[in-house]
């Protein structure tokens, strides 16, 4: 029998949380490769502000992010549903539903990809470290963390975008 849970309950449904309203923050060319994505951020909707906890659906030909690492921010993701391809620097992986992968900061750069004709669920977890900054080894793509917590774009040379 499932449970009602009363508003300002200290639990929810996952699914219950309204997706992100922009799908990402990536600038142009960038942010339609990731428009196979839906982010429904859990921690934001308890009040967390130390880590991030998204529940993440990949849509068939869907990209989680652009192959990327952190500078300081430490990432970890549990597959919930269907078979991602975990990309690498290093390697490629098929994950399936129990499967889990961590990224320290510093380390492999990373993503998934939905390369089947079914959804992809799965949980990431990351901190929320000031002064992290995202590299791209693929793209001409540079992230720094800004004091306000909102991520600002340049071109590997620093111009903006």
């Amino acid at each position: 029998m499932d449970k009602e849970m009363p508003a300002g309950s200290l639990a929810l449904r996952a699914l219950d949380v309204a997706p992100r309203k922009k799908p990402s923050n990536y600038p142009e060319p960038f942010y339609s490769r990731v428009s196979g994505r839906e982010k429904r951020q859990l921690g934001d909707a308890f009040g967390i502000n130390n880590f991030g906890v998204n529940l993440t659906r990949l849509f068939p030909g869907g990209e989680s992010a652009l192959l990327h690492r952190h500078s300081k921010q430490d990432e970890f993701i549990y597959i919930l549903e269907g078979t991602p391809t975990l990309v690498t620097d290093q390697e490629e992986v098929v994950l399936s539903p129990g499967d889990c992968a961590g990224f320290p900061a510093q380390g492999v750069a990373h993503q998934l990809v939905n390369r089947t004709e079914a959804d992809v669920l799965y949980l990431e977890i990351g901190d929320r470290t000031k002064g992290d900054e995202g590299s791209y080894p693929k793209d001409d793509l540079m992230a720094k963390l800004g004091p306000d917590g909102q991520w600002q774009f340049t071109h590997k040379d620093g111009t903006p975008y």
